[in-house]
């Protein structure tokens, strides 16, 4: 199969099982068992393609996420591992980290705890771009905190990976960061077959967990990750707990993403 004949064939397999962006993908296929960019699939179109593409082709249709299929999945400088253990980290995750390392800035070494840290995203981008940082990451999941320790491993970035639950927050930090699982019951059902088939569900539903963590939080700061529709409410909570400086912020897509105070 040729390279034009490989991305014939995945646009119309994966338009027929209603991905979104079934060109995109298909180049994203084929330049992974080519090792190359999506731009250079097309520089010779008559080329090869192994027949590794056929299975990742066939993954893909059944709707598993893009980054589990490729095995890997870029993070601001980092490229991490994605499997079935943990989220695929998201594009509007990465302002998260921004928020986190603009607080953080001029602290040579502060106290930083990822609460439910996942792939270990967030962790080890604050800890790839502020090395002083004593980063801890904490997962109630056994499962993703093997994850993390495979990216932290990979990556040769130090980060203390602990089992441990929203406890961890009430520890003394300088700051505390959290991408809760906030998607309602209600929402579950409408999600895409990528997110509801394949990615842990109790890392993604959720309900009033950045209040919880907000009340048991004992930090200077606190930057929490939130849905859509949800940063206003969060941000009021904040504030009737006491915090200051209580700010929303959006991410790529415009949307009110973060929300990030100070305790003391």
């Amino acid at each position: 199969m040729t390279v034009a004949e490989a991305l014939s064939s995945g646009v119309e397999r994966l338009g027929a099982a209603g991905v979104d962006t079934p060109e995109v993908d298909a180049e994203l296929l084929v330049a992974h068992v080519l090792g190359t960019s999506r731009s250079g699939v097309h520089a010779d179109r008559d080329r090869e393609v192994p027949e590794e593409f056929e299975e990742l082709l066939e993954r893909r249709s059944r709707r598993e996420p893009m980054a589990y299929v490729l095995g890997e999945w870029g993070f601001r400088r980092l490229t991490l591992k994605p499997d079935a253990r943990a989220l695929v980290p998201r594009p509007e995750t990465e302002v998260v980290v921004e928020r986190c390392l603009l607080l953080l800035r001029g602290e040579p070494e502060p106290r930083v705890l990822d609460l439910g840290t996942g792939t270990g995203a967030i962790a080890l981008a604050i800890a790839d771009e502020h090395p002083g940082a004593r980063v801890t990451a904490v997962d109630s999941s056994a499962e993703a905190l093997a994850l993390a320790r495979e990216n932290a491993q990979a990556l040769g970035l130090h980060v203390e990976l602990q089992l441990g639950a929203l406890e961890a927050a009430a520890d003394g930090w300088d700051l505390v960061v959290s991408n809760p699982p906030y998607v309602t019951p209600a929402e579950w059902d409408t999600l895409q077959p990528e997110i509801r088939v394949w990615e842990p569900r109790a890392a993604l539903v959720g309900e009033n967990l950045h209040e919880e963590i907000a009340r048991r939080a004992d930090t200077r700061f606190l930057v929490l990750e939130v849905g859509d529709g949800q940063a206003q409410n969060v941000a009021g909570a904040l504030r009737s707990l006491g915090y200051l400086d209580v700010t929303i912020s959006r991410d790529l897509a415009g949307k009110k993403r973060v929300v990030e105070g100070r305790r003391r």
